[in-house]
Order: C-alpha cells, then structure tokens, then sequence
C-alpha cells in the first residue's frame, strides 16, 4: 500500500471512530440524565473540533507513520498511550476548581473515564481492521517493499527463505548482493545475483529497493564497513545479520523475521514527538538569543568592525544534513580573508590569524551566535555534529569510511564532539570526534540535548571554548 494511500486510509479510520466515541458517549450522557446540547450542527462542529486535537496529538506521536506489518499489538500500546495523555489533557482543561478539587468529583466528570474506555474500544477497533486489510495485501503481494540480500552464503539462503516463507512481513526480495563479481547471474531458487557490493547506488535506484538486508560472513568487517557506506544517504532500511554488530559503529534496533533476529542500522531512535519537541526548543531559542540579546550582538558587531577591516559576518559553505550544501553564518573571529594565501586549512589552537576580539568571542563561544539564523531556516539545529566544509568533507569520507553517516543528522551549534573533542587538527582528531558524533547518534533524546546544553553554557560561562 503506498504511503499517501495508507495515510489517508488511516486519517479516515480515525476520523469515522473518534466521531463515532463522541456520538456515543453523547447518548449514555442522555440515557443518564447528564444535560447534553441537543443541536445535531452544535455537536458536530464540536466532535469536529474534538477530532482536530485528536488528530494533531496522534501526528505529534507518530500514529500517522508507515506501518509495514508491524506489530498490532505494539501499535495498540502507543495508541493506548497516546489517548490516555489526550484524555488528561482533557480533563485538566475542562477542570472547575470550585467544584472539583473543593470536593469529591462528580459522576458527571467521572464519565470522562467511560469516553477513554469507548475512544481505545473505538479506534483501536479500527486500527486493527485496517491492519488486518493491509496484512492481507500483503500476503497477497501488494504493498511489499523491494528487498536486496547482500551476501552469497547458507545465511543469506536461510534469510531468504524465512522471507518467502512469510509473506506478510512485506518483503519482497528482488535480488542477492555478492561481494565476488564472480557470483553475478548465480541463481538460488528463483532469485539470482544482481550485482556485487559497488553496484548498490545503481542497483537501488533501478529497482526502487526500500530495504537492504547485510548477511555477509563474520570474517569480512572490513566489506561490511565498505556497505555500509555505500548505503549512505540511499532512501533504503538498512539491517544487519547481529553477530555482524560488534564490527559496526553506530546505533542499532533489532527486529526478528520468524526467529532470525536482525539489527537495523541507523533507524530513527528519536521518537517523532520528540523530534518535533527539538525542532520548538530550536525556533524558541533562536528567537530568545537573536531578539533578546540583540543590543549585545550589536555592540560586538561594533567592535569587529572597529578592530580590523572586513565585513562583521564571516559566511561559509558546509555540508549539511543528507549532504546538502548549506551556508553557516558566524562572528568574524579571523582577520579579513584569512585563507587567501593558505587555501582551506583547519584553525589551530593559537592561530595566529584570529584577531584580538576574536579570541574572546571564541573563548566565550559567541562567535557561532549568527547560525541560529541558520536554525531559523531549518539548515541547523541547536545540537548535533558539527557541519563540515566540502573541502574537507571529501577528503575525510576517503579515509574514514564511517564519516558520511554523520550526515545523516542535522548539523548544530554545539554537539557531544564539540564538548568532549578540541580543534580538529589532524586525521586522527576528526576520527575520535567522530565516534563522539556516533555517540550521540545512538543516545539521541531530549535528556542527552539538555545535557550538553547545559555542559556548553558551562563552557561559555568558565570561558573555556577554543
């Protein structure tokens, strides 16, 4: 089932059985006797409304992602989840502190508790039949996403055939992956090799391939490595044979197939309300530093300019999220055209290109102000890896094959690599930032950003940026 089609599908169960809780609940408030408006345009506009929050609070938690014959049940729990924060949120609302907190709550607002119960029998009810619908696509063969094994072994086979033994898990193997271009054109079962590891970009792309599948054997990490990257900034699941993990450095979430665990590499561990919760705190802290400390981003725009000619804006090219180029802003810390004779060169602890002010505002980390105009337009976020020049970014994904998938977050101000790592002076400095981005990757949440939000105020109160 294409995604568009699923959403849609999905909107409307939701939209017939909230509308049908309502309705319901409106008439065992009547048969107990509770006033309820009797206007049928009155209760439908506000069932409507009623609907409309339901609607942006199951989006904020993600009910409206594709599904892909997961589990109904774990879908249920978030549902379950999600409405009973709903319901709270109505009760608080709706609350008469006169009459409820002075006094034993009524059977009036009691019923609230049978609206829960008739919104989870109602719309769990209609979840599961749609599931149900769409599990039977699949089974069938429609809605499955096009699957490559990478790997000519017993494992891979095995895989296979677990795969083609359950059908509406929606996998739909399209070819096998060899790492000997010897192998192309073999054929198991049904199912031959299509190509060898390097041919994967072009592989994806010519048979619109959703999920890749890495079963190769445990003595090839450095191939697997190799993979891996190649699958960077590709629109695939990537998963991983788990014995395979240990070689692998990143974070992971491990599904089964009928008993063959499998671990999915680079999956999206931040929950969608969690990402949204990030993207708020971005916009409302730009807004606070960009308008609230405007007088004091003017005075040291003032003393830029007075120290040394040049413009007070130092603007770059980096590479940014899914390695889109963006341009960064910041305080110029440097005198003006600083590369001119040298060309592209990381700074140095004691550069003797920075300016005087320029040392303090670095000290104070005040030079990277600027790019929360950056955050305003979506480009950056408050925390995350640092972004790159493409210069650099080149150079860096031939030597360390795990660099791109930093890419694959949004870049930030300051970062766990920022708080733990120094200037990035030589090769081996970028690797062990790296695995602090890596990090970061895997323990990405709200807790983790606060943490190193708070740790880089830290460093700008104590002076102690470079």
């Amino acid at each position: 089932m294409p995604k568009s089609i699923e959403k849609i599908f999905l909107f409307c169960s939701d939209f017939i059985t909230i509308n049908l809780t309502f309705f319901t609940w409106e008439l065992l408030r009547q048969q107990l006797g509770f006033y309820t408006e009797e206007g049928f345009f009155f209760n439908f506009y506000l069932s409507f409304i009623i609907f409309i929050f339901w609607f942006l609070l199951f989006a904020f938690f993600g009910l409206y992602r594709s599904w892909y014959a997961q589990s109904r049940f774990d879908e249920f729990v978030t549902v379950l989840k999600t409405m009973s924060i709903g319901v709270f949120i109505i009760f608080i609302a709706t609350i008469d502190i006169r009459i409820d907190v002075q006094s034993t709550p009524s059977l009036s607002r009691m019923l609230i508790l049978s609206y829960w119960l008739l919104l989870i029998f109602w719309v769990s009810l209609g979840r599961i039949f749609l599931r149900t619908i769409q599990r039977k696509l699949l089974e069938r063969g429609i809605g499955r996403r096009n699957t490559l094994i990478v790997g000519w072994n017993d494992k891979a086979h095995q895989i296979y055939e677990k795969l083609k033994r359950a059908p509406a898990l929606g996998y739909e193997v399209v070819g096998f992956i060899s790492l000997s271009r010897s192998n192309i054109n073999k054929t198991y079962h049904d199912v031959s090799v299509v190509g060898s590891y390097k041919d994967i970009p072009s592989i994806v792309k010519k048979n619109k391939v959703e999920v890749i599948i890495i079963a190769v054997k445990e003595s090839s990490p450095k191939q697997v490595i190799n993979i891996i990257s190649r699958c960077d900034n590709l629109p695939v699941n990537l998963k991983i044979v788990p014995d395979l993990y240990d070689i692998v450095m990143g974070y992971g979430r491990t599904n089964q197939i009928y008993g063959i665990p499998l671990i999915e590499i680079l999956p999206q561990l931040m929950p969608p309300w969690e990402k949204r919760i990030k993207r708020l705190m971005d916009i409302a802290a730009s807004l606070v530093v960009l308008t609230g400390f405007a007088p004091i981003w003017i005075l040291i725009a003032i003393a830029i300019k007075l120290e040394s000619r040049g413009p007070v804006l130092f603007k770059q090219t980096r590479v940014g999220q899914n390695e889109k180029i963006i341009k960064i802003y910041k305080f110029r810390s440097m005198v003006h055209r600083a590369e001119k004779e040298t060309g592209p060169v990381w700074a140095d602890e004691k550069d003797p290109r920075v300016t005087l002010i320029g040392k303090i505002i670095r000290k104070l980390r005040i030079d990277e102000i600027p790019q929360f105009i950056n955050i305003l337009f979506n480009d950056m976020s408050l925390i995350g890896p640092r972004p790159e020049r493409p210069y650099f970014a080149d150079r860096l994904k031939q030597v360390i094959p795990l660099y791109s998938r930093r890419h694959r977050m949004k870049p930030g101000i300051t970062g766990w690599a920022q708080i733990k790592g120094g200037y990035d002076t030589t090769i081996e400095n970028v690797r062990n930032k790296l695995e602090y981005d890596l990090f970061y990757m895997e323990n990405m949440s709200l807790r983790m950003d606060l943490k190193i939000l708070l740790r880089t105020l830290y460093i700008m109160i104590a002076g102690k940026g470079q």
